[in-house]
């Protein structure tokens, strides 16, 4: 039995194959609206979630199967004292498969030893969002062709942003891969994405302070938002916040081709006016994100259409 609770579980091939399966599911909807008929998924969401649970219980709907759950820890008897544990092992006694975020980093890697079923990690804490990386692959992929032999660049917090930290780690294992970090020095990649990652596999990479700097070297822009609460002061807060806007005008010097990405939810790092440039892609994204879970439910209960 296969979990997914860090990117790394799986192999660039296994990423290949969620990818081109997720692919044919776009391609060929009808043939798999029967496929988890008789299944069903849990989702075990212990903090809020949109985007992420929704697109969940969309994906194993389309796929024919059923959805049981709970959208916030009120809601469950972790009110009552129950540990994760517990719950865990209860739950697989109903359910085929688990997506569970909850926010303490851990926890769905302790679920996965319990558990009877398997456990999709839908985020934990500030640590890992494996199916938000795997959206942003699809995502890549649709939009380029590829996932080799481009330039991205990581504008914003790159420093407590887990879905950029995924993202590099997964997109490391392919070839040509150059990375422009774009970010305050008080919100840079931690030393860690630097020295195990970057330098350890000798990818190119450079820390940049603003985006005209580089905007029209890149093939793909990963927007994050600049979170107010990280900052020692309200000043160098105020000082940067606005350099980190994606807006029409800094658009001018990117390339015709440019992807636009963003992981959601959106405060005002990219103005409401790119929303209706072609080359903004983070809504679509977000659609990704329905059919690359849809492969991954499939995937790890070894359904096949």
């Amino acid at each position: 039995m296969k979990h997914l609770i860090d990117p790394t579980d799986l192999s660039v091939e296994e990423i290949d194959a969620i990818m081109d399966l997720a692919l044919d599911i776009i391609d060929h909807k009808d043939k798999y609206s029967e496929v988890c008929k008789g299944k069903k998924l849990a989702t075990l969401f212990f903090e809020p979630s949109t985007r992420t649970r929704l697109s969940f219980e969309a994906a194993m709907m389309e796929l024919g199967g059923n959805v049981l759950g709970f959208s916030s820890a009120d809601s469950s008897s972790a009110t009552k004292g129950e540990s994760v544990g517990d719950t865990v092992r209860v739950v697989s006694c109903y359910a085929d498969i688990i997506a569970m975020r909850h926010p303490k980093e851990g926890a769905p890697h302790f679920a996965s030893f319990v558990s009877d079923v398997p456990i999709i990690n839908a985020g934990d804490g500030g640590h890992n969002h494996p199916t938000q990386t795997l959206t942003d692959l699809l995502t890549i992929r649709r939009e380029k062709g590829r996932l080799n032999n481009f330039t991205i660049g990581l504008c914003g917090d790159l420093k407590f942003g887990r879905t950029v930290h995924s993202l590099i780690k997964a997109l490391s294992r392919y070839e040509g891969i150059r990375f422009i970090l774009i970010s305050p020095k008080e919100l840079r990649v931690p030393d860690y994405i630097i020295t195990e990652v970057f330098e350890k596999n000798t990818i190119e990479y450079k820390e940049v302070s603003t985006m005209e700097e580089v905007m029209d070297e890149l093939d793909i822009i990963y927007m994050t938002r600049v979170q107010k609460e990280r900052f020692f002061n309200e000043a160098d807060y105020v000082r940067l916040k606005d350099t980190y806007i994606l807006d029409s005008a800094k658009l001018k010097q990117a390339k015709s081709d440019l992807a636009i990405l963003h992981p959601l939810p959106r405060v005002n790092e990219i103005a409401v006016e790119v929303d209706d440039d072609p080359r903004a892609c983070y809504f679509r994204q977000a659609l990704n994100g329905k059919f690359v879970r849809m492969a991954l439910i499939m995937t790890l209960l070894g359904v096949h259409a």
